[in-house]
């Protein structure tokens, strides 16, 4: 599979600003700027959506609302951002789009962040949210949850949260670069650890810290979702690229699916990396997989 000009340039761009960032040493607020910066430099929100701040269960949360998108049907996206970062206004533009190819509305929470609020604060917000709209009078087959990144773990912990609690769960789940094991125990860490223009292994372990600080507990499946017992979890889609360090966390949790009898379509973009859906609107790449996203949800909604 070739490789667009564009996403080329993204790459190269957006890879060589990161990677200039010293994890380690970077204040949080400083980080979370830098990560605005780059949600207003590269990403561009769909057109026709309209944008409305409310709250669910306490929780400040954004709906977006694409012309013509069916009203009984929502996604919950949870953004991502390595649980220290991120909010509905640097996810604004990957939801938008994906709830307009769906036909959807979707609501983004601005669930609390690490590490002023550790595990499991926005593991809790996120819970919160699901059984809002479920009293709010959506029906759990007219909900689906969905997440990049740190949005993509806390999306299976919020599935095995309400797992656990004997809620009734989502139609399904879309995770787009999941971030399941704050351990970094998978392969992929090694194997595509010279590929990886974005992340190094050592990263993971700042923001593991900052979200769980006892290491102890980085193996419960609420923290890393890879380790759980993945039983009577819905269907899923997972995308996730081929030159990225949490290709494992995908392909592990597909694997655990699987052998559960779960219904999973796991997709590996050749030549991608980390949430390259965030840049549809930059390059061909992005659209396509948003497309799939979008009539994907579309027949888990038929």
């Amino acid at each position: 599979m070739s490789v667009s000009r564009r996403a080329k340039f993204v790459r190269w761009v957006t890879g060589r600003y990161i990677k200039g960032l010293d994890v380690s040493k970077l204040p949080v607020a400083t980080a979370r700027r830098h990560f605005e910066k780059i949600a207003r430099t590269f990403l561009i929100r769909a057109r026709g959506v309209e944008v409305e701040k409310t709250q669910i269960a306490g929780v400040d949360v954004d709906w977006l609302r694409p012309e013509k998108a069916r009203k009984d049907k929502v996604m919950l996206y949870l953004h991502g951002g390595a649980y220290v970062m991120g909010s509905p206004r640097t996810h604004r533009q990957l939801a938008s789009h994906i709830a307009r190819a769906a036909g959807v509305v979707a609501v983004l929470p601005d669930y609390r962040l690490a590490p002023e609020h550790p595990f499991p604060a926005g593991l809790d917000d996120a819970v919160a949210v699901c059984r809002g709209l479920l009293e709010a009078g959506f029906k759990p087959e007219d909900i689906i949850v969905a997440g990049d990144s740190a949005g993509g773990g806390l999306s299976v912990a919020t599935l095995l949260a309400l797992r656990h609690a004997g809620d009734p769960l989502p139609a399904a789940a879309v995770l787009l670069s999941p971030f399941l094991d704050v351990t970094g125990s998978g392969e992929s860490m090694t194997t595509r650890a010279d590929r990886d223009p974005w992340f190094d292994v050592g990263d993971l372990h700042v923001v593991a810290r900052y979200y769980c600080p006892d290491e102890s507990d980085w193996k419960n499946p609420l923290v890393s979702p890879v380790f759980a017992n993945v039983a009577g979890l819905p269907p899923m889609l997972i995308q996730v690229g081929d030159d990225e360090i949490l290709l494992s966390d995908a392909t592990r949790l597909a694997d655990k699916l699987e052998a559960e009898g779960i219904d999973v379509e796991l997709e590996i973009w050749p030549h991608m990396w980390h949430v390259f859906q965030m840049f549809i609107g930059k390059m061909p790449e992005s659209r396509a997989a948003v497309k799939k996203i979008g009539r994907y949800i579309d027949k888990c909604f038929s």
